[in-house]
């Protein structure tokens, strides 16, 4: 088996936001690993940490939030011959503007026009990053700019260039949101809920694109979703985010196929269905739990019907299932009384495997 290449580590991470209201522990002990062209998804309802935790690796949180803790370790290479360490913890504001953001570690947020300027048109917007961390000559970053945008599928781009962001359709901003990110050759693309705002059939040709340019370039992918579905078409690994901790991590098969978590149980059950007859969608009952306060014991115990007495008292560790795959739930405890997923659960995923696999 061929010794995966390791880009992102991050180990123990905690944030906390002050807020009027007091300190929000956001994001609780995060542990996640990034390997050269792969696709690591993050999945979990709003607030569950996941763009939080992408924004550190960024360096660009939020002026109220503090890491508290944890290491955030990224490696590059300076040139072909040259890989470099870093941990991003330790630089400084400055350092991680001209080293790393949008030059090595690239994000697509969710609405493109919170990532566009208004007042300048979309080629310059794509040659400033270029011409910014690499001085690259603006007739060379003209060309370059012309290029990315075909590469990302705009048609007539010498007419685009010249275009403000309002006048492209919202499919068309995002695209450039993408021809953006990809200017600099970055190594790490963060794509946070890259199609939440679009039309389906656009979603899914943003989707296929992004993995196109994956393919050509070895670009790693880390995906914030709450969308079980692009997470089944896109992902090679999936951590299942509750209340800023992974509850879930594992290969997509793994957790698609054999999810041992309640919560995952219940994102699963919540997905359309088309293979049934019943109508009604499933709704995890409840809601997450405010982090403004202690969390005691299982944060997701409130919520689950197949919770034990030891939820109440002690946060369950993550129990190791098999080499790529752990849980934190005390239902995987030895001594915990045999709980099988809900039947209704079990029935869906024997279909999908039917139907030719998750993507």
């Amino acid at each position: 088996m061929e010794k995966k290449e390791e880009i992102l580590r991050v180990r123990n991470l905690d944030i906390s936001f002050e807020t009027t209201a007091g300190v929000v522990n956001a994001v609780r002990g995060v542990n996640l690993t990034v390997n050269r062209g792969e696709t690591v998804a993050i999945v979990g309802e709003s607030g569950s940490g996941k763009s939080v935790s992408a924004k550190a690796i960024m360096g660009i949180l939020a002026k109220n939030g503090t890491i508290d803790r944890g290491q955030i370790t990224f490696s590059y290479y300076r040139n072909p011959e040259e890989r470099v360490t870093r941990e991003i913890l330790q630089m400084k504001k400055e350092e991680i503007r001209r080293h790393i953001n949008g030059k090595r570690i690239a994000m697509v947020f969710q609405d493109p026009m919170t990532s566009l300027n208004p007042l300048m048109p979309v080629g310059k917007q794509i040659m400033e990053g270029m011409i910014w961390h690499y001085h690259t000559p603006k007739e060379e970053a003209y060309k370059k700019a012309l290029e990315l945008m075909k590469l990302v599928g705009i048609t007539d781009a010498e007419k685009r260039i010249k275009n403000y962001p309002h006048q492209l359709s919202g499919g068309m901003r995002q695209r450039i949101v993408i021809a953006i990110a990809l200017a600099c050759d970055p190594e790490l693309l963060i794509c946070d809920e890259p199609t939440t705002a679009l039309d389906v059939t656009i979603q899914s040709k943003i989707l296929e694109l992004i993995q196109e340019i994956q393919k050509k370039r070895q670009l790693s992918v880390i995906y914030i979703t709450h969308d079980l579905g692009v997470v089944a078409k896109v992902a090679d690994y999936v951590n299942v985010m509750y209340a800023g901790k992974i509850v879930e991590s594992g290969t997509v098969e793994d957790v698609f196929y054999d999810p041992c978590h309640p919560y995952t149980w219940g994102l699963l059950s919540a997905m359309p269905d088309l293979g049934t007859d019943d109508e009604r969608l499933y709704t995890i009952p409840g809601s997450p739990p405010n982090l403004l306060h202690k969390v005691t014991g299982d944060a997701f115990a409130p919520r689950n019907k197949y919770a034990l007495n030891i939820d109440s008292r002690l946060e369950p560790p993550m129990f190791k299932i098999s080499e790529t795959h752990s849980a934190a739930t005390w239902l995987l405890h030895p001594k915990a009384p045999k709980v099988d997923m809900p039947p209704e659960l079990r029935d869906r995923i024997e279909r999908m495997k039917k139907e030719g696999g998750i993507a």
